[in-house]
């Protein structure tokens, strides 16, 4: 495959560009920067290196490490040690890009953290760092690439979310809201900057990494759904991310998708699905008796993500 031509010869219009992968450093995030380098982009690879919950010493290895791969294929890379979760630090990233490589054509919003706790039990602090991280971080990268896009008149975003924003689970009421909100800031991107041709759009990627390794797997249940997306790889959720800021995808914008292994899934919108009227308006007592149960046949019921997908990835 020669740089920038996809499977069936397709050419994705990637040779040249520069794109920024945020926490590139391992996992998805090295996997997506990687398949950018093999379809002839230049990229950015961002990433500070600390724990999984976003905390500790900052180590230089994992963006060094992504960095050579890259380069062992012959491909072009810089490194950026910013924090998303930072203004002025995000707007650095973007102006690396700038200043290194002269330009910038997407922004992929990977980096994250997670500090799984059940509700009732969450601290303040860890509700902060992870809004911090994957919402704050990724409007922060957005606006500061929003300039150099509009000002080119094209760009691209692809924002990573999570079934578990889309769906739910158990112990994430930080990281299930920020990842839904990255759907509503996807969506509003998509509208206000599609008159400068610029896209965004949405991946829930499935896979084994630093991120769901902290998945617990203590009963019998639990156990059989880790071995199951053990066979999901960061790997696989790359093409959908680099077609998606590629010239292949032009007019696709505002989606939400989701990849699993050879998988891939659109999602549909919020959309009202049933309604009720009552001509003399309503009171407590009739919505009581009347509207609630007119509407309860349509009640999106309180499943998981695991219900959701219950079955095996093919």
């Amino acid at each position: 495959m020669s740089a920038g031509i996809g499977g069936n010869g397709v050419d994705l219009g990637l040779d040249g560009k520069v794109v920024v992968v945020t926490g590139a450093g391992g996992g998805i995030g090295r996997a997506v920067a990687l398949e950018f380098a093999k379809a002839g982009a230049k990229v950015v690879v961002n990433d500070i290196g600390t724990s999984l919950g976003g905390t500790g010493e900052t180590s230089a290895t994992p963006a060094d490490e992504t960095k050579a791969l890259i380069e062992e294929i012959g491909g072009e890379a810089v490194i950026s040690r910013e924090s998303v979760s930072e203004w002025a630090a995000a707007k650095r990233t973007v102006q690396l890009a700038l200043d290194h490589f002269g330009r910038i054509d997407a922004v992929v919003n990977n980096a994250g953290i997670l500090r799984d706790v059940i509700f009732h039990k969450m601290d303040p602090a860890d509700w902060e760092a992870v809004i911090a991280v994957h919402l704050n971080g990724s409007f922060y990268m957005s606006r500061a690439a929003a300039d150099p896009f509009r000002a080119q008149g094209s760009g691209a975003f692809v924002h990573m979310t999570s079934t578990s924003g889309l769906i739910g689970n158990f112990g994430q009421a930080n990281y299930s809201a920020a990842k839904l909100g990255l759907v509503g800031l996807s969506k509003s991107i998509a509208l206000d900057m599609a008159r400068f041709g610029v896209r965004s759009n949405c991946v829930a990627p499935f896979a084994w990494s630093r991120m769901t390794d902290s998945i617990p797997s203590t009963t019998p249940e639990e156990k059989t759904r880790v071995e199951r997306m053990k066979r999901m790889t960061p790997q696989t959720n790359a093409p959908l991310v680099v077609t998606l800021a590629s010239a292949a995808a032009a007019g696709v914008t505002g989606q939400v998708f989701a990849t699993r292994v050879n998988e891939v899934f659109l999602f549909n919108a919020m959309r009202p699905i049933r309604s009720v009227h009552d001509a003399e308006g309503w009171t407590p007592a009739s919505l009581a008796t009347r509207a609630i149960p007119a509407l309860k046949a349509g009640f999106a019921p309180l499943d998981r993500s695991s219900d959701v997908f219950s079955w095996d990835p093919v």
